[in-house]
């Protein structure tokens, strides 16, 4: 598992960079990589780090409780999940349509809430769909993984349009 660093403005620069790149691209479809195009991806990533980050902020450390999850440590140690293989939950799902306006202020209103997370207490927690309870470390963990799961669609995508 690769070291984040908090310190940094954002621990997502590359892939900030990468998704700024891929809005040019944001129509961009290819079927046989994903059911829905660039855009989608873009905004649904980074809905997925403001909800998390909001969700930290909110949540009440001490109420905080460790678990073991068997699905979370098989990709943890992996580093990646298979594609298709889970639904978004309704609260970060792109709009139907998805605007190049929102996407660039989602990005913006991201790298803010990722500046928040390192002075917020390790056991800050939200709940998971499919992790159960993550705590601020695993939750920075999940954040680096989901943004290069869809990053790497994104790149599909762009290749085989």
């Amino acid at each position: 598992m690769s070291k984040v660093n908090l310190s940094s403005d954002s621990f997502l620069d590359s892939e900030f960079s990468k998704i700024q790149a891929a809005i040019s691209h944001r129509d961009a479809l290819s079927p046989k990589v994903s059911k829905v195009d660039v855009a989608w991806h873009l905004d649904h990533m980074l809905k997925t780090i403001i909800f998390i980050c909001n969700a930290l902020a909110k949540s009440n450390p001490a109420e905080y409780k460790s678990s073991f999850n068997l699905t979370r440590a098989i990709i943890y140690t992996f580093g990646g999940f298979p594609r298709g293989v889970a639904k978004s939950p309704r609260v970060v799902r792109p709009p139907d349509v998805i605007l190049t306006e929102e996407i660039q202020q989602q990005i913006v209103t991201a790298k803010e809430s990722l500046k928040t997370l390192k002075h917020l207490d390790e056991n800050v927690h939200f709940n998971h769909p499919y992790f159960n309870i993550l705590n601020k470390k695993q939750s920075i963990r999940f954040i680096k993984i989901h943004t290069g799961h869809h990053l790497k669609i994104v790149r599909d995508i762009i290749k085989k349009a």
